[in-house]
């Protein structure tokens, strides 16, 4: 049986490769999946209200799951952490890519 992902270390270790990868501040793409339903996907739309995002979504060939692609510009790997976060603990079964 293997043990649960640590949420710190993945965010340590998301953080540590944000830096390498990118000069900040930069264009950030957050990727999300939702089961199909109006208020999950107005949950997401609304963390990202006061960003200037620009989002795209995409309902699966069945119509199960929605995608979300959001573009948005993020001044730092803590302000991208946050909203993976908040997405996370405010969004029930949400899948973050």
């Amino acid at each position: 049986m293997s043990t649960p992902p640590n949420p710190e270390e993945f965010y340590k270790k998301l953080k540590a490769q944000l830096l390498d990868t990118a000069l900040w501040p930069t264009a950030y793409l957050y990727k999300f999946i939702v089961i199909t339903d109006k208020e999950k996907i107005k949950q997401i739309e609304v963390i990202f209200n006061h960003l200037g995002a620009v989002i795209e979504t995409k309902a699966s060939k069945n119509g199960k799951y929605t995608s979300l692609s959001i573009h948005v510009n993020m001044k730092n790997p803590d302000a991208v952490i946050e909203i993976y976060k908040e997405v996370a603990e405010k969004v029930e079964g949400v899948i973050s890519l």
